[in-house]
């Protein structure tokens, strides 16, 4: 059997930002995760990469131009010139989305190693692309929510859909993935399943009636749970829907955001998952060998985010690894055990095992009167940008065409012209004596 491409995407600067001293969202437990995973030496069997930037050409695929400008020219400095622009944007003091420095940057960062893990599947280059400061699953065209301010799981899942007719998205973490539902909501082309805490929850969304609108009817699953979810009741509901969806939907990619908010211990988030029964939905998911996107997404108690995110990155890699944390710039925050199971809260699971199975019936049956998986008119996919890199001497150039060192779009090997630069009326050159 062919091992699994998995390609990691991990930029040095994201950890660095910091929403505020009082906000549970904090961008260090992405340097936790990282260190973790270069302690137990994980990133051996990856292809690790540094990702770009998204440029504000790239997030406006998505997003409205003056949304971005806003969270440009905004900081904690010059927030009351801005007011009006808060409120309307949802962002600021009396939100949970602050204007802290370098939001933007910050966004651009998550986005950007999104982007990059999306490209490489629709390349063909991996098999799985793994970011884990991505899947802020929350922020909606021209308005942060959640502590989200760009949507990466949107801005990919827009450039997955250059190459692939279908592409599933999943989402584990404890709340609605409102954000990805919403802006394809009524399209057949993106299904949309998300098992999260329902009731007087944020975002409030996410009851199993909103299936979707105009050509998406039926397209969005939506799985609302109680308090105490453990791993076999959420497993027991996971893999029949996950299954029947794949035998419907046929997707040609997934995008599976997992958010460490539905792990046991969790700030906000009210299950009781263990590490093993929240990675048996990575694993189920990968079983299937479908190109696949895996991001982040909430979690707020940091030590066990980087703990969940650490070992589903070894499960995706098939790679075993102890129970006892390897020493690491972040060894402290592991004590007093320095262990990376977790144990679990003594909590009751509010969830019956009828109204568990009647949300199964529901949910297969949602899925049962779709009219098989859709297809779409797919035309011809520009050709992708290649790093085209100058290995020979300037003597061999004419004879190699591949030798420019530049980023091209290069439709065949074939060389147009002659190959002398022409000037040009229109273009600026320096004077030459």
């Amino acid at each position: 059997m062919t091992k699994t491409r998995v390609s990691y995407f991990y930029h040095p600067e994201v950890g660095h930002f910091y929403y505020g001293p009082s906000h549970p969202m904090k961008p260090h437990r992405l340097k936790l995760a990282h260190h973790l995973i270069l302690g137990y030496g994980i990133y051996k069997e990856m292809d690790c990469y540094r990702p770009h930037p998204a440029t504000m050409g790239e997030m406006t695929e998505f997003h409205s131009e003056e949304y971005l400008q806003f969270l440009s020219k905004c900081s904690p400095d010059n927030l009351r010139q801005y007011h009006s622009q808060m409120q309307r944007f949802n962002a600021g003091e009396y939100t949970d989305c602050p204007v802290f420095d370098g939001v933007l940057e910050f966004s651009s960062l998550s986005t950007g190693a999104s982007l990059d893990g999306a490209v490489q599947l629709a390349q063909g280059q991996c098999d799985v692309a793994v970011n884990w400061s991505g899947g802020l699953h929350h922020a909606k065209k021209s308005e942060a929510s959640g502590f989200c301010y760009v949507n990466d799981i949107v801005l990919a899942i827009l450039e997955l859909l250059k190459v692939y007719a279908r592409v599933l998205y999943i989402d584990i973490d404890v709340h609605h993935g409102d954000g990805v539902e919403e802006a394809f909501y009524c399209t057949d082309r993106v299904m949309t399943f998300s098992l999260h805490k329902y009731g007087d929850f944020f975002p409030g969304t996410g009851h199993s009636s909103e299936t979707g609108a105009k050509e998406g009817t039926g397209f969005s699953v939506n799985a609302p749970l109680q308090s105490g979810m453990c791993d076999r009741t959420y497993n027991d509901l996971f893999q029949p829907v996950f299954d029947k969806i794949m035998e419907v939907y046929q997707p040609g990619a997934i995008v599976l955001q997992c958010g460490a908010d539905s792990i046991a211990g969790d700030r906000l988030g009210p299950f009781n998952l263990t590490l093993k029964g929240h990675a048996a939905c990575v694993k189920y998911v990968k079983k299937y060998g479908v190109p696949t996107l895996v991001l982040g997404g909430g979690g707020y108690t940091i030590r066990n985010v980087a703990r969940l995110w650490c070992y589903e990155t070894a499960v995706l890699v098939e790679k075993e690894i102890p129970n006892e944390i390897p020493f690491n710039d972040y060894y402290e925050y592991y004590a007093p055990d320095f262990e990376l199971h977790l144990k679990l809260e003594d909590k009751e699971n509010q969830n019956s095992k009828e109204s568990l199975e009647a949300i199964k019936i529901e949910l297969l049956q949602q899925l049962q009167n779709l009219q098989g998986a859709p297809s779409v008119q797919m035309q011809q996919v520009p050709p992708p940008f290649r790093v085209i890199k100058n290995t020979t001497n300037d003597s061999d150039d004419d004879n190699d065409d591949d030798n420019d060192g530049d980023d091209q779009r290069h439709k065949s090997k074939t060389r147009h012209g002659d190959g002398d630069r022409k000037p040009h009326e229109a273009e600026l050159y320096d004077q030459v004596d």
